[in-house]
């Protein structure tokens, strides 16, 4: 009698651990789908606020694969040309931050409400959703590749020069691709960073019970700078429909905040704090950059402007309050983080744990604004001067101080931003220290709810 129910014990396992395993794998694709779904969504409306549904030959899905392709840290090349005559060489690798913004929230939403009522959770169990769901993101991402891929013919104009195009068997045109190694490599990356952050600032996540103690160390001030970010994103939204209400362009300034809101308004909080940006503007490439920054950014030829607050002040005056604006967010999220953590906590910890937490956010904003956008198509080697190829797509990132709709001709233009992260982390980690012992300070005289000193 015992030996035959040890022998069935297995049996009995082994059929109660597949519904397991395939529960396992449905909610990895649960999470996926939300991902992408959420960032489509939003990713859709702003494309069709910036014109894209006016692209030729049914561009639009294609376009709006090539713009999620960025959202997760991949990169879009661009090709074509005028058969032997002439050759685009080009490329795009920027983040649209409002579309990868929704995306993160979606996945980190349903991942942690797979795990709800639950305290601590199995480093393993953990493992194993991450790594499930990284599969099928994978999965994903190959066939966004496939999708994002597309060609637009372009009209030479028609009368005489169309003629001549035909005799000489020019025949114009222009795509984009997304590139696989970029896109798997990084996207994932994108993931995992996801996760992670998930993890470091929720106090919905359950962790393993080795990484317990540690969390009132990294989740107050985690969070502190979260909110910090979403906060820049909310002003700019504010700040985007008093733009739209008094200079009555909704539809551009839709395109602007639904693809890229975050990219401005995280650079203006950095910005804020004192760093710096480093890069040039060539020609009208269709992308969302304000007409301050781009006159910052337009200098001469093989020189890089520098974007910081005495550069754009002197564009715009009122750039100057962007150093009290982040002096308050940076000072709110000091108190926040240590009205969130348990009294025991010293004030030179929170400085620290702070100044820890700033760091590495404007680290990861440094990464995620930096853009790298060439349009170029070359004729025997003489370039045809200022135009319109970004024009072309500039639908992928929304409307820009220049033209914005599909192109008429072929023409060139260079975007570039990349930040000074050897001046912007430290100085953020300064801020840290500063408002995480005001706020420590402030925080001290406020009341506290039941329960509160137990931590995140």
């Amino acid at each position: 009698m015992d030996q035959q129910a040890r022998s069935s014990g297995p049996a009995r396992t082994g059929a109660a651990g597949a519904p397991g395993v395939v529960r396992g794998w449905l909610d990895a694709v649960a999470v996926v789908l939300a991902g992408f779904a959420a960032m489509a969504a939003v990713a859709a409306l702003g494309l069709w606020a910036a014109g894209a549904n006016d692209l030729p030959g049914g561009g639009f899905p294609y376009v709006l694969a090539a713009t999620l392709t960025l959202a997760v840290g991949g990169s879009v090349g661009l090709d074509g040309g005028a058969g032997f005559f002439a050759s685009v060489d080009a490329g795009i690798v920027a983040m649209p931050l409002s579309v990868s913004l929704v995306g993160a929230l979606a996945v980190a939403e349903v991942f942690l409400r797979q795990l709800r009522f639950r305290a601590v959770a199995g480093g393993r169990e953990l493992l194993g959703r991450a790594a499930r769901t990284a599969v099928v993101w994978l999965v994903a991402l190959a066939l966004l590749c496939v999708a994002a891929r597309h060609t637009f013919p372009v009209p030479l104009g028609g009368g005489l020069v169309e003629e001549l195009g035909g005799a000489l068997g020019i025949d114009p045109e222009v795509g984009f691709h997304a590139e696989p190694a970029p896109t798997l490599g990084l996207g994932l990356l994108w993931l995992l960073v996801v996760l992670a952050a998930t993890f470091a600032v929720s106090r919905r996540a359950p962790l393993p019970r080795s990484l317990v103690p540690f969390q009132q160390a990294v989740r107050p001030a985690g969070f502190a700078m979260l909110l910090v970010l979403l906060g820049c994103v909310a002003l700019g939204v504010v700040a985007a429909i008093v733009t739209a209400a008094v200079n009555g362009n909704a539809r551009e300034v839709a395109a602007v905040a639904l693809l890229a809101l975050p990219n401005l308004v995280w650079l203006a909080f950095g910005v804020g704090l004192g760093g710096e940006w480093h890069g040039h503007l060539v020609g009208a490439i269709g992308l969302p950059v304000p007409k301050s920054l781009a006159a910052v950014l337009r200098v001469g030829e093989g020189q890089d402007g520098t974007v910081s607050l005495g550069t754009l002040a002197e564009q715009n005056a009122r750039a100057w309050w962007l150093l009290p604006a982040a002096a308050v967010l940076m000072l709110a999220a000091g108190v926040f983080a240590a009205h969130r953590a348990p009294r025991a906590v010293r004030l030179w910890q929170h400085a620290v744990r702070l100044a820890a937490a700033a760091a590495v956010t404007m680290l990861l904003v440094g990464v995620w604004t930096r853009i790298s956008a060439d349009y170029g198509l070359s004729v025997l080697g003489v370039g045809l001067g200022e135009g319109g190829l970004g024009d072309l797509l500039s639908s992928v990132l929304g409307p820009a101080a220049g033209p914005v709709g599909p192109a008429a001709a072929l023409t060139g233009g260079t975007l570039t931003l990349d930040p000074v992260l050897w001046i912007l982390v430290p100085l953020a980690a300064g801020w840290g220290l500063l408002t995480g012992a005001l706020g420590a300070l402030a925080a001290s005289r406020l009341p506290r709810r039941r329960g509160l000193e137990d931590g995140p």
